[in-house]
């Protein structure tokens, strides 16, 4: 069990049997009665993110998560499919149920995989990866204002904004949380 006073972002809990991650929280004492606990919780299995506020130590569950090392094989239509990398099994998860991060996989990338109960609930991916660039217009000469990006496609099929001076096989590094660009390797 946690009590209130061991919320932290990136927490995980678990509210009336639904696993929650904590987003944002915050003490606050009002001008009558006891702290409380203002929290801002993502729910793991429908990705609705909630409001929920806690009395001063009150005490919630510890889901049961398990993280497994797996390795990245392929995609099949929507699906992506893993593999354990101890037990050599294969684990297929529905693309739309991945937050958005399977643009971020490429094939035999190793990436922990979050369960609840048996079932895949979340990728967690590093905070930065590199890519190469397979398609991008070129920049035009003499255009130097500030700031100007421009569309490119990377390597996984995402499609991120990059600034002009970016080509095709660039080596680009990006911020996996956001899809920014972070630089050149």
């Amino acid at each position: 069990m946690y009590s209130t006073t061991d919320f932290r972002k990136g927490l995980k809990v678990e509210i009336d049997g639904i696993p929650y991650e904590i987003i944002e929280f915050q003490h606050f004492k009002p001008g009558k009665g006891g702290a409380m606990v203002r929290t801002k919780l993502r729910n793991f299995l429908n990705g609705r993110v909630q409001d929920i506020t806690f009395r001063s130590g009150e005490k919630v569950d510890k889901p049961d998560l398990e993280v497994r090392e797996m390795q990245f094989l392929y995609r099949d239509g929507d699906e992506l499919i893993f593999m354990d990398l101890t037990s050599y099994e294969q684990l297929h998860i529905q693309g739309s149920s991945a937050s958005g991060k399977s643009g971020y996989l490429k094939e035999s990338q190793v990436v922990q995989i979050l369960l609840y109960n048996g079932e895949p609930l979340d990728i967690d991916l590093p905070a930065s990866l590199v890519f190469e660039v397979t398609d991008t217009e070129p920049g035009v000469k003499g255009d130097t204002v500030s700031n100007v990006t421009k569309p490119a496609t990377l390597e996984t099929g995402l499609v991120i904004q990059v600034p002009i001076f970016v080509n095709t096989g660039d080596k680009l590094r990006v911020d996996t949380r956001s899809g920014a660009y972070l630089g050149r390797e």
